[in-house]
């Protein structure tokens, strides 16, 4: 059953946030380049006086709100969502998986364009039913002990009733959507993708050579965060639990760095992603996937699409691909990077309903 929701923060809080940030204290300074060796000092600290200062966090409150929000309790766990009808005759119903250091709220400007495409210059025909929930221990979804990709196909089979349905996902997303394909194909019509399970041999292509070198100097430059999340999750979240200043460098340096442009996202953008984990104090739990994660692969015989955009981080060939995916649409997209459905909403939406408009024939069957 679905409970409507609605955010509210109270004004302790959010002169709690302001008055730590008004006492900030910024690191010493290091004869290194900001955004070389981590998050510029100058940078963080002018978001840090916005954030304390102009600022309009109920203005964006109120945005939020406008969003058709539930809870839902998903065998004994409580599951945030974001669900967005469509129009037209028989809109395909789908659920779009956020990942870190994203939230729910970066897919809704895609998932209108999916719900609602006259709005957009579309064809009604080829709407879909959005489902975006917000990952188990991300912003007002309860951490679980259950696997995502089984919470996701109960709330969309048991809890809203969809016998089939599609599936998409980047980063994170990518995963949980990957295995829900693989543990439920009767159930997943299409599965459309911004990354790729590696399969479990090596490259034995030049251009799968060079991916995985790739691969490999991106872990060795940009990887660091991903080594301590998976390792030792607690040491930075006590830091990032506490300094709202700190927990803004740890994702604005992300966001830039893994967007197709550094102003990608505007500042209040930015600290709302932001103030999403600050209120919710899920900066601890959003590691959870990191640090409970288990090697997966099978073949996944679902027909699948990809996406890959230039300035992702993931960017396999297609052959790369089809050693683990039932391929039927590869798209090299000219321009976009990690956080697709912000950076390239109109692109993405194209992509996901070009796919599956091949596979509504059998979701009708």
């Amino acid at each position: 059953m679905l409970e409507p929701f609605a955010l509210h923060v109270s004004d302790h809080d959010l002169a709690d946030l302001r008055r730590r940030l008004r006492e900030t204290r910024p690191p010493a300074p290091i004869p290194h380049p900001g955004w070389i060796a981590g998050a510029d000092a100058a940078t963080v600290a002018r978001l840090v006086r916005h954030w304390a200062g102009d600022f309009d966090w109920r203005a964006r409150e109120a945005e939020i709100n406008a969003l058709p929000q539930f809870t839902a309790d998903v065998g004994g766990t409580r599951v945030h969502l974001v669900r967005l009808r469509g129009e037209g005759p028989e809109p395909l119903p789908i659920v779009l998986t956020h990942g870190w250091p994203s939230t729910f709220l970066e897919l809704t400007a895609l998932g209108d364009r999916l719900a609602r495409p006259g709005r957009y210059g579309g064809d009604p025909a080829d709407a879909f039913d959005v489902v975006i929930p917000s990952l188990p221990g991300f912003a007002f979804s309860a951490p679980s002990r259950v696997p995502t990709h089984e919470l996701w196909h109960t709330l969309m089979h048991d809890v809203l009733g969809y016998r089939r349905y599609g599936a998409h996902g980047g980063d994170l997303g990518a995963g949980v959507s990957s295995r829900l394909a693989a543990y439920h194909p009767e159930a997943v019509v299409g599965l459309h993708l911004l990354a790729a399970m590696a399969p479990p041999d090596g490259p034995v292509t030049d251009e799968e050579r060079a991916h995985v070198a790739r691969t490999e100097r991106w872990d060795a430059e940009e990887g660091g965060y991903q080594h301590l999340q998976r390792t030792r999750p607690l040491t930075p979240a006590h830091a990032l639990s506490d300094s709202p200043a700190g927990l803004l460098a740890w994702i604005a340096e992300k966001y830039r760095a893994w967007s197709d442009a550094p102003d990608a996202f505007s500042d209040d953008e930015l600290l709302t992603q932001v103030s999403l984990y600050w209120f919710t104090n899920t900066i601890a739990t959003s590691f959870l996937p990191y640090y409970d994660h288990r090697p997966f692969w099978r073949r996944i015989e679902v027909p699948t699409g990809i996406a890959v955009f230039p300035h992702d981080l993931a960017r396999p060939p297609r052959s790369w691909v089809e050693r683990t995916y039932r391929l039927s649409r590869y798209t090299a997209m000219p321009r976009g990077g990690h956080f697709a459905a912000h950076e390239e909403p109109a692109l993405l939406a194209a992509d996901l309903t070009a796919f599956f408009r091949q596979r509504r024939t059998d979701y009708r069957s």
